[in-house]
């Protein structure tokens, strides 16, 4: 599982409701343009607005459209360590590849409190676990020594970085070895951590251009330097714009104009602005997408 992975939206009609061939669509599309591999229900997924009952069915329902293509990553995470066992074995019983685990957001916990967090979800459920720090988010920051102790846990196999610190790449690279699988959740940085041994992007702006995504991804992982950045260059201003309001309501606006969805989102989020809308069209626009 490396390269470009896309953080999938959860497509719903306007009312809310989840669009089920919206989201079968959506899987079919990713494959043919390249995405490597697919995040259902993380956090740009909504999973924060989903019922247990949905949750499991829209991670069911990518597993179905994907057919083993590509792999198929479940967002399990939650601030309840009893809820986030049972939606990774509900990930793990319906053919998930692996599963992606948010640091528990609003009850902050310690260093010791997050240790004992993932490792309970990882000896109860045995499919490979990644951990998910995104402290811009969650307000909860998941130290690179943690992340250290909590590698040696056999199944626990990789971290989404997010917090945009290259630092924090490198640091987790020398700390956790080369077999613990590092990927950026910075998009904006996403190519320079690559660079330096990440390998990959869970990536929000991968909704939007994924054949253009999957191309800087794989030019990265070869250490094709000036490729790389020239590419990513071309859509470096979606890495800006496609976050001018909270995740995912820029991206799945984006992805409406596109004609990929309908333009259901769930409160508290909210539809995106009038003014965002002319920032993020005049981007979409310069990037060839309207």
């Amino acid at each position: 599982m490396r390269g470009s992975i896309v953080a999938l939206v959860t497509p719903m009609h306007a009312d809310g409701a989840v669009d089920w061939d919206r989201l079968r669509k959506l899987v079919d599309w990713h494959v043919a343009e390249g995405t490597h591999a697919i995040v259902a229900v993380g956090t740009t997924g909504e999973s924060a607005t989903l019922g247990f009952e949905e949750h499991d069915l829209v991670v069911r329902e990518v597993i179905s459209a994907a057919r083993g293509r590509v792999p198929v990553i479940a967002g399990t995470g939650a601030n309840s360590t009893e809820e986030a066992i049972r939606l990774t074995r509900d990930a793990k019983r319906d053919g998930a590849d692996a599963c992606l685990l948010v640091t528990p957001y609003y009850n902050k916990p310690t260093q010791e409190g997050l240790y004992q967090h993932y490792r309970a979800i990882a000896e109860a459920v045995e499919i490979p676990q990644i951990l998910y720090n995104v402290p811009g988010r969650t307000a909860c920051d998941m130290l690179p020594e943690t992340v250290e102790r909590l590698a040696q846990v056999p199944n626990i196999v990789g971290i989404k970085e997010a917090t945009g610190n290259l630092e924090r790449i490198r640091e987790i690279r020398e700390r956790c070895g080369t077999n613990f699988l590092i990927y950026s959740g910075d998009d904006a940085t996403a190519v320079e951590a690559m660079l330096m041994g990440a390998d990959g992007d869970i990536s929000v702006t991968a909704n939007v251009v994924p054949k253009k995504m999957a191309a800087v991804c794989e030019a990265a992982l070869k250490g094709e330097a000036s490729l790389a950045r020239s590419l990513d260059a071309q859509i470096n201003s979606l890495h800006r714009d496609l976050f001018v309001e909270s995740n995912p309501i820029p991206v799945k606006w984006a992805l409406q104009q596109m004609g990929l969805i309908d333009s259901g989102i769930r409160l508290p989020l909210t539809p995106l602005s009038k003014p965002a809308q002319q920032v993020l069209r005049d981007t979409m626009a310069n990037c060839g997408l309207l």
